[in-house]
């Protein structure tokens, strides 16, 4: 999953390619930020997604916080272990962590998105 370039959102969700669909989840610095990841509440598959719904909710040890669709997506699969390891979110945030598998509305543009020199400028303000 590294080898493809991630994208990354202002509120801390990466999204980078993986064959036709894209995979999306929490970034590291977002990750740190919520504690010890509890539970995940995600969208079933087929559902669709408008850029800035909410994508899911999880829930840490500190709270429960809202995540946000990077772009018009989607839902083809949701990461099932973390029904019952959603403290993968934790350990790999950007690896076996992932929270879904979407495909990308027709016309969408990662433009919108940051680049990793970009998303570290944000996190290092």
């Amino acid at each position: 999953m590294n080898a493809n370039p991630r994208y990354f959102t202002p509120s801390h969700e990466w999204i980078a390619a993986e064959g036709s669909a894209w995979v999306v989840g929490l970034t590291s610095y977002a990750v740190e930020n919520l504690g010890e990841i509890v539970f995940i509440e995600m969208p079933s598959a087929g559902s669709h997604l408008a850029q800035g719904d909410l994508l899911c909710v999880v829930e840490s040890v500190k709270a429960a916080s809202e995540i946000y669709s990077p772009l018009d997506c989607t839902v083809v699969a949701t990461n099932d272990l973390l029904a019952e390891q959603p403290q993968l979110v934790n350990s790999a945030p950007e690896g076996d962590g992932w929270i879904l598998r979407v495909t990308l509305d027709e016309g969408q543009s990662l433009d919108e998105l940051l680049k990793p020199d970009q998303y570290n400028t944000l996190i290092t303000k």
